[in-house]
């Protein structure tokens, strides 16, 4: 009998045809194998091993398990294998009816996410355990979102702060997600949906951007490229970073740091963010993104950690696709870089200067916050220099960060 309490449910039935092939999504390959086989192997890499629900379309069920059941063997993860229904709710209800009672947590997946990197499924099962309820993996949208009308025509611009891109594995309670389903009397578009639609909450917590979602040719390329470079050591191509010299299997760790400073804005309306929180009421730093001088320092401090070069080196000073964007968005990219150079973050400190905000009080929501966005231990102090130099003069606020990074 299977000894997992977390069960991984792939939702692998939809159709390709937007990817221009005539095998269903999910068995088209990608780099030599198949997009399921490759989220599978994300599955399997988790802390714990899962007990894997696939879900197929119909016909293809006995190949499926024929194949990848030998894989799941070697990792001792129980697999089921289940034909799949007319819509993806339906599939995913089939998969929960095959769980054992066993099980306590289940994660949903999108086989179309294969690049999604195991540390998120982790992320995502520490987070329902914690919290209780519904988890969902998220960024935040850095690009101007506008409202159209039916000709196209732009009709107003949306707030994008209070917009977020989700993504999958979407993680819930067994008994939440079961009575959900349950419920459940229209079509959602993600078990998200379906579990708010009975009233019961979700939260985000930070997603990566490793994990897009293939749908079009392009996105299928960009994987291709992603999954070659992910092999080859020394690879100097712009889709993903090189692996840093001394990223080979016994390397000692590495320590980078780094320093940011903005000035103050001279919009009155310019919302103020440090350390990934927002701070209402106080005057908001300038800068092409939100201006968070300890977020942008504990990027520093990690590129240079993994010989990468800085922020502005990284991600430029002008991208517009990063105008007006939160810490948390940089700092997820900036993870995602050093784990692809073969380090995982050890853990972080950063020292914010000036006169304010006055940390404090949220200096430990601070620390959950960028913690969370890492996935590793970041501790934040405050200083004042005195009333001397620029900070000391109200003028902006400074931050230095250190961080460790260890190969993985």
């Amino acid at each position: 009998m299977s000894a997992s309490t977390v069960a991984v449910i792939i939702v692998a039935a939809g159709s390709g045809t937007r990817l221009g092939h005539t095998e269903p999504k999910a068995f088209v390959p990608l780099a030599g194998r198949t997009m399921l086989a490759v989220a599978v192997d994300a599955a399997l890499g988790m802390q714990e091993t899962p007990h894997l629900v696939l879900v197929v379309p119909d016909g293809r069920v006995d190949e499926t398990r024929a194949t990848l059941a030998p894989v799941a063997e070697v990792s001792g993860a129980p697999l089921d294998v289940v034909a799949g229904g007319a819509s993806r709710q339906e599939s995913v209800a089939r998969g929960l009816a095959l769980l054992p009672r066993l099980v306590d947590t289940v994660l949903v997946h999108d086989a179309a996410r294969p690049l999604t990197p195991p540390l998120v499924f982790d992320e995502v099962v520490q987070a329902v355990r914690a919290r209780g309820h519904g988890i969902v993996p998220a960024l935040d949208v850095v690009d101007t979102i506008k409202r159209v009308d039916a000709d196209h025509r732009v009709i107003q611009t949306v707030d994008r702060s209070t917009l977020a891109a989700v993504q999958t594995p979407q993680g819930f309670p067994r008994e939440v997600l079961d009575r959900a389903y349950a419920a459940a009397v229209t079509e959602f578009t993600d078990d998200a949906a379906v579990v708010a639609s009975i009233g019961l909450p979700v939260d985000t917590v930070p997603g990566d951007a490793r994990g897009f979602k293939i749908t079009v040719p392009a996105d299928l390329r960009r994987a291709e490229a992603m999954v070659r470079e992910r092999s080859e050591p020394g690879s100097t191509g712009h889709e993903q970073p090189r692996r840093a010299a001394g990223g080979a299997p016994g390397a000692a760790p590495r320590v980078g740091t780094g320093v940011d400073v903005h000035a103050f804005s001279e919009d009155p309306t310019t919302p103020l963010w440090v350390a990934g929180l927002e701070w209402p009421g106080e005057r908001g730093l300038a800068g092409h993104s939100d201006g968070d001088a300890a977020s942008h320092a504990v990027v520093d401090a990690l590129l240079a950690a993994v010989g990468l070069g800085d922020l502005g080196a990284v991600f430029g000073t002008d991208d517009p696709a990063l105008a007006g964007a939160h810490g948390a968005v940089l700092l997820t990219r900036a993870r995602a870089l050093v784990e692809e150079a073969g380090y995982r973050i050890g853990n972080v400190s950063v020292q914010v200067i000036g006169n304010r905000p006055k940390l404090a009080p949220r200096r430990a929501e601070a620390e959950a916050t960028l913690s969370a966005a890492l996935g590793a231990p970041v501790s934040v102090s405050a200083t004042t220099t005195d009333a001397l130099g620029f900070t000391g003069r109200g003028e902006g606020v400074a931050a230095l960060a250190t961080a460790i990074v260890v190969p993985m």
